[in-house]
C-alpha cells in the first residue's frame, strides 16, 4: 500500500475535502482493489460528497470481501434513511480530540435519542452542540437537529457550570440507532472555577442526585461538588 496516499486520503477527509479524498483512495484501489480500508473511506468520502448510490456500492465490495465487516455493515444500514438532501457538513474531530484527561472530559450514553433519521447522518468524530435549557441539556447537530439528553444529573451539574462561565466542546464518540455515545471536552474554565473539575476524575458512573439552586460563588460550587 501507498503509505504517503493513504495519508493524504486521511488528511483530505480530516480536513473535510472529500473531492480530494475520493481521488486519493481511487489512487490506492488501482494498485490494490482489494484495500478494505481505503474501499471503506471512499464509500465514506462518496456519501459525504452526496452520491449515496456510490457510497452504498463501494461498502457491498467491502462486504464481498470481508462479509463480516462491521463499518460496511453499519454504514449501509445507515445511508438506507438519507438521501442528497440529507447532506450536512461534516465537523471531523483530529484523533487526538478524544484523549481522556481527569475531570475535563467525559464519555457518556445520550438518553431520549432523537429520530433514526437525525442520527443517521452522524459520524464519529463530527461536532456537535450542547444546547442548555432551564431543566435538561440537549445535545443538536450543527443544523440544529435534535440527537437527544444528557442524563439528569450530569446536565444540572453541567448547566451551573456553564451559567459560571464553563465553556465545553462536544463530538460523537459512536453513534447507532439505539445507542449514541458523545464526548464532552472542557476547553475553558472560569477564573472563580479553577480548582472545580467539571467531571469526577474517578472513572465511576455519575449518580443521581436532586440539583443544587444555582450560585455564583465558588465556595458554594465546592460545597456542591463535594455533596455530589
Amino acid at each position: 500500500m501507498n503509505k504517503d496516499l493513504a495519508q493524504k486520503a486521511i488528511s483530505s477527509a480530516l480536513s473535510g475535502n472529500w473531492q480530494e479524498a475520493i481521488e486519493a483512495n481511487l489512487q490506492i484501489l488501482k494498485d490494490n482493489p482489494n484495500d478494505i480500508d481505503a474501499l471503506n473511506r471512499l464509500a465514506r468520502s462518496y456519501a459525504e460528497s452526496g452520491n449515496f448510490k456510490k457510497a452504498k456500492a463501494t461498502a457491498q465490495e467491502v462486504l464481498k470481501i470481508d462479509p463480516f465487516n462491521s463499518i460496511a455493515t453499519k454504514s449501509i444500514e445507515k445511508w438506507k434513511r438519507l438521501k442528497k438532501q440529507d447532506v450536512h457538513p461534516s465537523y471531523i474531530s483530529m484523533p487526538q480530540t478524544f484523549l481522556e484527561e481527569p475531570g475535563k472530559t467525559k464519555i457518556v450514553s445520550l438518553l431520549y435519542l432523537g429520530s433514526p433519521k437525525a442520527i443517521a447522518e452522524l459520524d464519529s468524530g463530527d461536532e456537535v452542540l450542547l444546547n442548555t435549557h432551564s431543566h435538561r441539556v440537549s445535545v443538536n447537530i450543527q443544523d440544529g437537529k435534535y440527537i437527544g439528553r444528557l442524563p439528569d444529573d450530569l446536565s444540572a451539574r453541567l448547566r451551573k457550570l456553564i451559567q459560571l462561565g464553563n465553556e465545553y466542546k462536544v463530538f460523537v464518540k459512536s453513534c447507532q440507532t439505539q445507542d449514541v455515545k458523545v464526548f464532552i471536552q472542557e476547553v475553558k474554565r472560569a477564573k472563580n472555577l479553577s480548582d472545580v473539575p467539571s467531571f469526577s476524575p474517578e472513572k465511576i458512573d455519575y449518580i443521581t442526585f436532586t440539583p443544587p439552586e444555582l450560585v455564583h460563588k465558588k465556595e458554594d460550587v465546592v460545597a456542591d461538588m463535594e455533596e455530589e
